[in-house]
């Protein structure tokens, strides 16, 4: 066997390897998810086309020897797969762990899928001549003998302020992608990093993308974006630049702020007020952003005037034209010009805010729980809206995870949600919408921003009692205790742990005790935690079982670690996700919870009976055995299944009549499928070919992936 095969394996499934390749990757500007699909495309090839030899091969060669290598090869090259697969997939997820009024939700999400595409490209207009000008610095380079360079900084900074809402972070996005695609052949960096930093920041979490190895001896541009400084944390911006000194000279640093002072603590030269777009480039980008349809000139007179009253704000242009353009009346677009509400920014916020649909206006408030620009992923956004009753459907068969995709179709192409640079499946919320959002969402939702508590400057407010939803960012035991313990009305908490001290066990029984109306608890562990225990494991108390209403329980780590479930949790009638990402469990006897919609979990946990949960819809793996329970044939009535499925243990369905049970076929909102035969017991390859035919995919299907087949045919 190929010694190159077996490093290159061996690398690929490393656990360190495997852990860090997406924090790597993010740190040094590369989109992860990208390249690992460019690998999957340039390995997986090559390794189908050396199985085709080895089957061959195996034709001709009977020894036991020449057999053991070839099997061993099976399983190497079945083990890349699935670590890519694995690993794409961790680097899509998210850090966590979430019209007309008489519009229909299924209306609204076909209606948006319709609009959606050319509203999720931020468009820039107007800027060519400030793009030039930054340019032109970053083309700089640095002047001065050998002795000063020697004691100056490697990089020299620029800062770019003006008030919320004027185009800061987009124009920093545009020079970024400008550099990258116009300039390649200039290679002007070796690495592109861009950050958003934001009132409150951890030199911890930046440093996680920020790597000092990848930095050393090459010439870097750094985004830094919306940069604030306070006195404490003067201290922690210090500690953020002072390993910078590593790069080149000539390298750079780009600062976007509000304020001219926050700027100038990076930038003491190079500093440059966001300009003003004018009249003509104003109304192209409000036009834009209403939509092709409206591009009519008796549209564009009106128009005209609307965009007046904005005073040019990009932010209010972009929210305002959006609305618009999900109403081409030009009745309804003449009302709105005579609005003296759209005079100012966050009137004009909240005018089109109130033309939402109101339920989806009760998710976007649900929103208001997460910190200023935290990643909002889209699963965690569904999941958490449809556990709250937020989603409505028009009949008791509509899919609410349709409906409720269909909410965040309408909130982008707003854009309310903005989509993350290197992930559609991403959002984050303009700092100036969370301003809305906190006046309209009221006391029901909360958040403490526990930021400062490593270094015993925790939160130290109050929290509104009748609070419903509550995020605790960064762990605190006392907080926990003595404060969100007594909120007897709580229906959300999600703690994310960034720093600090691990979640007890007790807490969490604490927690299930106290809090018995909770419909959410969700816990993010990191490696740094688990580090700090004995062992890495984690069992979830019996006392689960007095949430009577919960709907949505997770417990994520970035880490493997054993968590065991008690009995208890078959108690939980209403539950319809489950998330133990990073957690290792080796069976999930839980049949009773016909509620489950989804579950997230490690790839080879054992399902028995798997049949009896028919709302089931995320399912990443099943395999069948010889035990009672466990027949492919478990799958039959299990036609909501969506995305991507694995079938392990094929090598015991013994007929082709067998395999039919599964009923794939009727499996239609399956996008993958993989097959995987083990070396257990092996049966003949006549009987795999029947087998592997009975196997009948749905007809829609993208992707099929087989392992470890020895049939001796294929289906036609």
């Amino acid at each position: 066997m190929s010694p190159i095969l077996i490093a290159m394996v061996g690398w690929f499934v490393s656990p360190i390897i495997h852990s860090l390749l997406p924090k790597i990757l993010a740190g040094i500007g590369f989109d992860a998810s990208k390249k690992l699909q460019e690998l999957e495309i340039h390995i997986i090839p090559e390794l189908k086309k050396t199985l085709q030899a080895v089957d061959q091969e195996r034709m001709m060669q009977r020894g036991n020897r020449v057999k053991t290598d070839l099997d061993a090869l099976d399983k190497m090259a079945a083990m890349l797969r699935h670590a890519l697969e694995n690993t794409v997939s961790e680097v899509k997820s998210s850090s966590l762990l979430v019209l007309a009024h008489e519009s229909k939700p299924n209306d609204i999400a076909n209606k948006n899928r319709r609009r959606l595409g050319a509203a999720n490209k931020r468009e820039v207009f107007g800027r060519e001549a400030l793009r030039d000008n930054i340019m032109a610095r970053l083309r700089e380079t640095p002047q001065g003998d050998a002795a000063s360079s020697r004691t100056s900084p490697c990089y020299s900074a620029i800062g770019i302020y003006g008030v919320a809402g004027s185009g800061k972070t987009t124009f920093a996005g545009y020079v970024r992608d400008y550099i990258k695609e116009e300039c390649k052949e200039e290679k002007l960096f070796d690495t592109i990093m861009c950050i958003h930093v934001s009132e409150t920041f951890s030199v911890e979490v930046i440093f996680q993308e920020i790597l000092k190895e990848a930095l050393h001896g090459k010439r870097f541009l750094l985004i830094l974006d919306d940069l604030w400084v306070k006195n404490k944390n003067d201290q922690q911006l210090e500690e953020l630049i002072s390993p910078l000194n590593g790069g080149l000279k000539g390298s750079k640093i780009l600062v976007t702020a509000r304020t001219k002072e926050a700027a100038r603590a990076l930038c003491t030269d190079e500093l440059i007020e966001m300009p003003d777009l004018d009249e003509d480039q104003y109304l192209a980008m409000f036009m834009h952003y209403a939509g092709k349809s409206i591009a009519v000139k008796e549209f564009e007179q009106v128009g005209r005037e609307i965009a007046k009253k904005l005073h040019r704000s990009p932010i209010a242009a972009v929210t305002v034209a959006g609305r618009l353009g999900a109403n081409p009346n030009i009745s309804f677009w003449k009302n709105v010009a005579k609005l003296d509400m759209l005079n100012d920014t966050m009137d004009a916020l909240w005018w089109s805010y109130k033309q939402l649909n109101p339920d989806i206006m009760r998710c976007f408030e649900f929103c208001n729980i997460f910190p200023r620009r935290f990643k909002l992923d889209k699963r965690d956004l569904v999941g958490l809206w449809i556990a709250q009753g937020l989603v409505k459907t028009s009949c008791p068969t509509e899919d609410m995870e349709g409906v409720a995709e269909g909410y965040t179709q309408e909130l982008v192409s707003c854009p309310f949600l903005r989509p993350d640079d290197y992930s559609e499946e991403c959002f984050a919320i303009h700092d100036l919408l969370h301003d809305l959002l906190a006046k309209v969402a009221g006391s029901d939702c909360f958040r403490i921003e526990n930021t400062w508590s490593h270094i015993g400057e925790g939160w130290k407010g109050e929290v509104p009692r009748d609070v419903r939803h509550l995020f605790v960012q960064n762990y605190d035991g006392e907080l926990i205790t003595k404060k969100i313990l007594a909120l007897e009305n709580l229906r959300t908490l999600i703690i994310y742990v960034v720093g600090g001290t691990p979640v007890e066990e007790k807490v969490i029984e604490s927690i299930c005790k106290r809090l018995p109306k909770l419909r959410v608890l969700a816990i993010a562990f990191t490696k740094k935690h688990f580090g700090m225990r004995k062992s890495n494991k984690l069992s979830v108390p019996k006392s689960i079982a007095q949430l009577k209403h919960l709907r949505y329980l997770a417990f994520r780590t970035d880490m493997a670690c054993s968590i065991t479930l008690p009995r208890a949790l078959t108690k939980l009638h209403n539950i319809q996700l489950l998330d133990f990402s990073g957690g290792r469990m080796l069976e999930f006897p839980f049949a009773d919870l016909v509620d489950l919609r989804h579950m997230f979990c490690w790839p080879n946990l054992k399902f028995p009976n798997l049949g009896r949960l028919v709302s089931l819809q995320t399912l990443p793996c099943f395999t069948v055995s010889n035990e009672q329970g466990y027949e492919i044939r478990q799958l039959r009535d299990l036609n909501k299944p969506q995305g991507r499925l694995r079938i392990k243990g094929l090598q015991n369905v013994k007929s082709k009549e067998e395999a039919l049970e599964a009923n794939l076929a009727a499996k239609e909102r399956l996008t993958e499928l993989g097959f995987e035969w083990d070396d257990d017991t092996r049966c003949s390859s006549e009987v795999e070919a029947e087998v592997l035919e009975g196997l009948c995919p749905p007809a829609g299907l993208q992707k099929l992936d087989i392992f470890g087949y020895r049939g001796s045919r294929y289906p036609d």
